[in-house]
């Protein structure tokens, strides 16, 4: 790239910053790549993020022009990783996490787990922080910069957690105290109710964001001081519920279990599934009831309950129960909706939704097109596609590999066309033909 062009590229990107910081940090809006690939972004605002933290503290410093922090940990930062990481606090994120976060980031690299932000990992004991009053209900507050549906997970570090030592994931308590999926999103901000937990003294919130509609996750760390907390508050923990009884369908299991006892009164009940090293937060509910969606025909699963009170304190797990969906089978019918966003001279952008209007799950997938004439196909998210004798096939990818009955998949890709990019004639969805959306 020409120093032209990277002068071009660096006075965009201030422009963007400077008009989102005028109509106010909440403000909603779609950050465009080149390819024309939406993104979402995002952070939590309440209790603060650290790069959220230090981008207030830039404007503050900075009379309303460039970012000048004066707290002594956001200029550490900005010494090791200049700026910029400030302008995009929203930004902190994998493209493809998939769920796989314990394995694709390193201990020391929670808070800012990418070369970009690897200075938000600095073990220090003077980043901004929020104060909170221990067992209080909260409400949670996340930027929505770019809005996609999907689960946020909120972690809080151990009792005795160093704060000048490098986060861990085992300086993490093993469940999160609050878990949501599709909060409520309004005036460019998602929120939702929290309980916090029974802490004392500083701590780090650690919240992961995984989208529903991509691998793509967001990471945040706040800093935070809790007061009430400690050996004056609640510190009994539930007693574990009971052991789940199971109902399976070829795509869900419906689940239910005997109630766990407290000192004060339970609260809720996270379900979790065995997955090996890292079991996964599949439901939450305040009954003792719940319904896990989502799965894979003739798959073999294991599901164990557990149990949290007001203060956050939590059960041990219930004994597990296994239980094995139903055989699934090829879809009855489809329908495809196919889009192209994003055109431009010579290229475009084409998203694709598959839905299953059968009666079972279609697992695995593979829908299939002949590519109009003019057009080839180059980067694909959210699926595979390949291109063979003028037909292209998409196949679902690990964690979208099945489309449960009534449910759908979206994916996309990016393409070159020598006019106006036509659309496809028709769609087969495991040689069955699909009809338009």
């Amino acid at each position: 790239m020409t120093s032209d062009r990277k002068e071009k590229s660096l006075r965009i990107k201030r422009i963007v910053a400077l008009s989102a910081a005028v109509i106010g940090v909440a403000a909603v809006t779609t950050v465009v790549v080149p390819g024309g690939v939406a993104l979402a972004h995002g952070s939590m605002t309440y209790p603060q993020s650290r790069t959220y933290s230090c981008y207030l503290d830039g404007q503050a410093g900075g009379g309303g022009g460039d970012l000048n922090p004066t707290n002594p940990a956001c200029v550490a930062a900005v010494g090791i990783g200049g700026k910029q990481p400030l302008w995009d606090w929203f930004g902190n994120l994998i493209s493809q996490a998939g769920g796989r976060h314990r394995d694709i980031i390193s201990d020391g690299h929670l808070c800012g787990p990418t070369t970009k932000y690897d200075a938000y990992n600095l073990a220090r004991s003077d980043w901004p922080s929020t104060s909170l009053q221990a067992g209080a209900t909260i409400t949670m507050k996340y930027n929505a910069w770019a809005p996609h549906p999907g689960t946020w997970d909120q972690y809080v570090t151990k009792d005795g957690f160093d704060v000048t030592q490098p986060l861990k994931w085992s300086d993490l308590e093993s469940t999160p105290f609050n878990s949501v999926t599709n909060p409520a999103l309004g005036n460019g901000e998602y929120s939702w109710t929290a309980t916090l937990p029974n802490k004392s003294g500083r701590h780090v919130i650690y919240s992961i964001w995984q989208r529903s509609d991509s691998p793509e996750a967001f990471y945040s760390c706040s800093d935070v001081v809790f007061s009430g907390g400690g050996g004056g508050g609640d510190t009994v923990k539930p007693s574990a519920p009971g052991t789940p009884v199971a109902t399976a369908s070829a795509t869900s299991v419906a689940l239910s279990w005997a109630a766990a006892t407290d000192n004060v009164g339970v609260s809720g009940y996270q379900v979790y599934r065995e997955a090996g090293a890292t079991d996964v937060l599949v439901a939450s509910s305040s009954g003792t009831s719940a319904t896990v969606t989502g799965l894979t025909g003739g798959t073999a699963y294991q599901f164990y309950v557990v149990a949290r009170d007001a203060a956050g304190n939590v059960s041990s797990p219930s004994s597990a129960v296994s239980v094995t969906t139903l055989p699934g089978s090829s879809p009855g019918t489809c329908s495809v909706a196919y889009t192209t966003p994003s055109v431009w001279s010579g290229g475009f952008t084409a998203n694709v939704v598959v839905k299953n209007t059968g009666s079972a799950a279609v697992n695995p997938w593979a829908l299939a097109w002949d590519v109009p004439s003019g057009q080839s196909i180059s980067s694909a998210w959210s699926a595979e596609v390949a291109v063979a004798s003028g037909k292209a096939t998409a196949k679902g990818v690990s964690w979208n590999a099945s489309i449960p009955a009534g449910g759908s998949v979206t994916f996309g890709f990016n393409g070159a066309s020598s006019g106006t990019p036509a659309l496809p004639s028709s769609f087969t969805l495991n040689g069955a033909t699909c009809s338009g959306a």
